[in-house]
């Protein structure tokens, strides 16, 4: 569902530009809003949430899944703890779907579906990794990465059941925004995959830009 936000940029508390291939990683409060804007379009923000106070709570697509009875993500839906509890609500979306099923690149994916010789380009994973190497003061470990969202991304279901990786229905400028239920670690990586269409074979930067409660 398409839905403009009231909020003027002008009026962030804070905005991060996050290059293609890098992550970023932080604390939003309870009642903040915050929004990730696809600058140049068909680029895809794979992310994953927590509750800053227990990061054991985080996102489960699972109970996201079953609540909403929708395997996709627009203005309206309420984002679910693998405690069944809101993290946050999107309150506004300019793209008009987002995927929650087709998980996140890794060099071993990038093994079994393209060639042996990807196994060495960087990947969502290795993004994840990273930001939680560099900043252990948020309590995360690798055992934390699960499931995540991949905001912009267009993976359609099969009549089979099956799902397809297709070129983007977001574009420049698009956003999707979201306000929090409780303070949330984002953690995103902004997508590098080169292998198939979900960056338009061209990954490109994307910006998180913070309102106050």
């Amino acid at each position: 569902m398409i839905k403009e936000s009231p909020l003027n940029i002008q009026d962030a508390k804070q905005t991060f530009t996050i290059p293609s291939g890098d992550y970023f990683i932080g604390v939003v409060k309870a009642g903040c809003t915050f929004r990730i804007v696809d600058l140049e379009g068909n680029q895809a923000a794979d992310t994953l949430f927590y509750n800053a106070n227990k990061p054991a709570e985080r996102y489960s697509a699972t109970d996201t899944i079953r609540e909403q009875g929708n395997v996709y993500l627009t203005a309206g839906s309420v984002l679910r703890s693998n405690e069944n509890n809101p993290l946050l609500e999107i309150v506004a979306d300019t793209c008009g779907r987002h995927d929650t099923l087709g998980g996140a690149c890794a060099t071993e994916s990038n093994t079994v579906r393209y060639d042996l010789e990807k196994r060495c380009m960087h990947a969502c994973r290795d993004s994840w990794m990273l930001a939680i190497a560099e900043n252990p003061e948020y309590g995360l470990s690798k055992k934390d990465i699960s499931h995540n969202i991949n905001f912009f991304m267009n993976v359609p279901v099969t009549a089979e059941g099956g799902l397809t990786f297709e070129d983007g229905i977001s574009g420049a400028g698009k956003y999707v925004e979201m306000k929090t239920h409780m303070d949330i670690i984002v953690l995103i990586s902004n997508c590098p995959q080169l292998n198939n269409p979900c960056n338009g074979y061209n990954p490109t930067p994307v910006d998180l830009v913070v309102w106050d409660a």
